[in-house]
């Protein structure tokens, strides 16, 4: 079992983290089908989104400070993502209830999925969960309208990953309809 590293009272290693780095779902990938809540008694499906670019964004936790940032900027660039035809859902283990209060609070223009119960296995199934801590990671897909993975990208979870990354794909993914 591996030391328990602690750098200012942060756990640096926990004794079931796997050794090597998480990876997420790559270019080409069918991406898994799922069926989340959106809100007390809805649902939505991936299978219902296809048709137009998705793009899927994993993030640790509704309230947090970082992940607020992203979600804001995301809400910010939001008729970026329409220009391309894109519809933006992210996805955290944080409840409907949890959910439907950030989304109002923040004023969000795109729906929020529940992975919470079983807790994580939408993340598990993205390679995006994080077992040590019961959150997701913070990894960003974009779905072609066929439902293959066209890009993806894991951050490190306490920095926003910002938006040129899925603006840059969603580009090209729409250079490649035209061509």
């Amino acid at each position: 079992m591996p030391k328990l590293l602690f750098e200012n009272g942060v756990r640096l290693i926990h004794p079931y983290m796997p050794k090597e780095s998480p990876s997420v779902l790559s270019q080409g990938v069918v991406a898994p089908d799922f069926a989340l809540s959106s809100g007390p008694g809805q649902s939505v499906t991936l299978r219902e989104l296809r048709g137009k670019p998705i793009v899927l964004v994993f993030y640790p936790a509704d309230w947090s400070p970082v992940c607020g940032d992203q979600l804001a900027l995301y809400n910010e660039v939001l008729p970026e993502f329409h220009r391309h035809n894109a519809q933006l859902v992210a996805i955290s283990v944080d409840g409907v209830w949890c959910h439907r209060a950030y989304a109002e609070s923040r004023k969000l223009r795109f729906t929020l999925l529940s992975d919470f119960e079983p807790k994580g296995a939408v993340a598990r199934a993205y390679g995006a969960y994080r077992p040590i801590d019961g959150t997701t990671e913070r990894a960003l897909f974009v779905i072609d309208e066929q439902g293959l993975i066209y890009w993806s990208y894991l951050s490190p979870v306490g920095v926003n990953p910002g938006a040129d990354g899925i603006l840059e794909a969603l580009e090209s993914l729409s250079k490649r309809r035209v061509a």
